[in-house]
């Protein structure tokens, strides 16, 4: 609306009003149109401010409504995403129907017959799985051995160990076999490998496996 017209619409009906007394009897007729109309008029301007009003609170009301629906959309493709996130492996160590050690220092195990490897987070060239996302994750390792040497498999976390399975020599058993399993929370990036002791060995081909998956993602 413009507001000046309304003022100067106001100071002429003021003016006329003043000089009533030059041709009175011409100009009376004129001034309850007038006035009429100003009031119609005033009216009118506040009705429209009103739904101005009303306009920008409903602008408001659907920015918000759009920001949440946004919120909510965001959150459902995450949801998505996760879901859609595999990371499974399994390997055996491979080597045919030999052993693997002994060795005079640790070393770290690299199982060479992958059986699984969804994501490509196991490296059978390394031995190592790396986590390619946050989340927790189950791991599992089991071995077979002769009674000649000890067996001591460990799983670390990057350079912390977490989990251990071992046998020790004995003269009078004619194998062992043994395992262990751990959840581990792990960020991008994080190393989970089988160190195994030095002076001690385990059965190779497919007596002896690393597995693990992604339980959940964080």
């Amino acid at each position: 609306m413009n507001f000046n017209i309304l003022r100067s619409i106001f100071l002429f009906c003021g003016l006329t009003l003043a000089h009533s007394g030059v041709n009175t009897t011409e100009m009376n007729p004129y001034h309850p149109d007038m006035c009429n109309l100003l009031k119609d008029f005033g009216a009118v301007t506040e009705k429209v401010k009103s739904m101005e009003t009303k306009l920008k609170e409903t602008e408001i009301r659907l920015k918000e409504t759009v920001t949440r629906l946004k919120d909510s959309e965001n959150q459902i493709l995450e949801l998505q995403s996760k879901e859609r996130t595999k990371i499974i492996f399994s390997a055996t160590a491979g080597r045919g129907d030999v052993h693997i050690g002994p060795f005079n220092t640790d070393i770290i195990i690299d199982y060479k017959k992958v059986i699984t490897n969804f994501g490509n987070a196991y490296s059978p060239v390394t031995g190592v799985f790396t986590a390619p996302v946050a989340g927790v994750y189950y791991f599992t390792i089991f071995y077979h051995g002769g009674r000649s040497y000890s067996h001591y498999l460990r799983i670390f976390k990057n350079t912390g160990m977490t989990v251990i399975t071992s046998d020790h020599k004995t003269e009078s058993d004619g194998a062992d076999n043994g395992g262990n399993a751990v959840f581990l929370q792990l960020q991008q990036g994080d190393q989970v490998y089988v160190s195994m002791a030095a002076n001690t060995y385990v059965w190779g081909a497919d007596h002896t496996t690393f597995s693990g998956f992604l339980v959940t993602q964080t």
